[in-house]
């Protein structure tokens, strides 16, 4: 079983800054994708950005040339940058992981018997 921890949410003031941290504890495997979804409230989960083993990354059109979805290898963490934040960016942020994904990128949603969610942490920008 594997677990993800997140931490690094908070509330910060429209064109602030955080970085969400996520870190995988328990059994993992060197093939994998990770990521980061948002939900807000009404609205349904959607991706924001996605890595691979590989180190290949996409985001999603809305946050591009905003945040940044980057890991260290070594510390087996991913880390999501986010910059010039805006309140649209509201939302629960959840991290997730997915190993032997049958694809990796903006359209993955991970769902496959090794499937793996964070609780969640809520980011709030105010304008």
């Amino acid at each position: 079983q594997v677990q993800l921890v997140e931490s690094g949410g908070g509330s910060v003031q429209a064109g602030g800054s955080l970085r969400l941290s996520c870190a995988p504890s328990g059994y993992t495997y060197s093939t994998y994708c990770m990521g980061w979804f948002r939900q807000a409230p009404g609205k349904e989960r959607e991706g924001v950005a996605a890595i691979d083993s590989d180190g290949s990354t996409s985001h999603a059109d809305s946050v591009k040339g905003r945040f940044t979805i980057s890991q260290d290898n070594a510390k087996n963490i991913v880390y999501l940058q986010m910059s010039s934040l805006k309140p649209e960016d509201t939302a629960m942020y959840y991290c997730a992981a997915e190993y032997f994904p049958f694809s990796c990128g903006g359209s993955w949603y991970p769902r496959g018997r090794l499937a793996y969610w964070g609780q969640g942490t809520q980011v709030t920008v105010s304008s």
